[in-house]
């Protein structure tokens, strides 16, 4: 029923513009989203949850020593949390359940190009995510005193990377599954090592140097990196220039790994 539904809500949008097609796909992406339950319940409600956690592990950190303060620690944290299941680990569970579905297959075969096909079902995920950073940031900055970031530009491209990186890497993930079981699975390592050694539960700058400058070449880590760093304003220019770098090379290593492996048809 699933495939059924996309394949005739996307084929109006084929004798229109790109930007039309991928509307249409987005909208019947976001219906099949909502009748998930469970995806659609990691997808919303997880990641306004999680930052609570942190609130009592910033105790045993010298955070005055960092240059850092509570909200600067859990706001970025917050933008992590949401951009790893919010968009990551939903898209998995979308990429690999269309594929099994033959959605994917059945779309390739109208006038819809692969890069909108995986743009279009990713919109709804990434709005989603978009939605509940600008909360979550609204409500740290209300509750924790965080105040305005002192590097706006820093924290709002740490977003956007975050927003174009994680979809990318949701289709490489999916692609090496053989379910959509088999994806949740395959997403875990990816997902518990972000959440852990990003900076999102230990900042980099409490970390011992060596294990941080190994911490710093994971794919969320630029992310937090710009964001934290836009926030508190302590971020170098040659720090901020690294973390970019990071995670355009994330990006790109991310594009040509969908474009060169991803599979449209179920692995039989």
């Amino acid at each position: 029923m699933s495939a059924d539904t996309v394949t005739r809500t996307a084929a109006p949008a084929s004798t229109v513009t790109s930007v039309g097609r991928m509307t249409s796909l987005a909208r019947a992406e976001l219906t099949l989203l909502a009748r998930s339950r469970a995806t659609f319940f990691a997808a919303v409600f997880v990641p306004l949850v999680l930052p609570l956690s942190l609130r009592s592990a910033t105790d045993d950190m010298d955070l005055k020593g960092a240059g850092l303060s509570v909200g600067t620690v859990i706001l970025p944290s917050a933008v992590g949390f949401s951009l790893l299941f919010a968009v990551y680990s939903s898209l998995v569970s979308v990429y690999a359940a269309r594929r099994e579905e033959l959605v994917l297959k059945r779309l390739r075969t109208g006038e819809l190009r692969d890069a909108e096909i995986l743009m279009g079902a990713a919109v709804p995920s990434v709005l989603i995510g978009l939605v509940q950073c600008l909360v979550l940031t609204a409500a740290c900055a209300a509750l924790m005193d965080v105040g305005t970031p002192e590097a706006p530009l820093l924290a709002v491209l740490g977003l956007l990377l975050g927003l174009m990186m994680w979809p990318a890497l949701a289709a490489v993930t999916a692609s090496f599954s053989r379910s959509v079981e088999g994806a949740q699975v395959a997403a875990m390592p990816l997902l518990l090592v972000s959440m852990v050694g990003s900076g999102t539960v230990v900042p980099f700058e409490v970390m011992p140097d060596r294990l941080a400058s190994l911490c710093e070449l994971l794919p969320l880590s630029p992310v937090i990196t710009l964001i934290r760093g836009g926030w508190a304003g302590n971020l170098s220019t040659y720090d901020a220039l690294g973390a970019l770098a990071t995670a355009l090379a994330w990006t790109v290593l991310a594009v040509f790994a969908v474009q060169k492996w991803f599979r449209w048809e179920p692995r039989r």
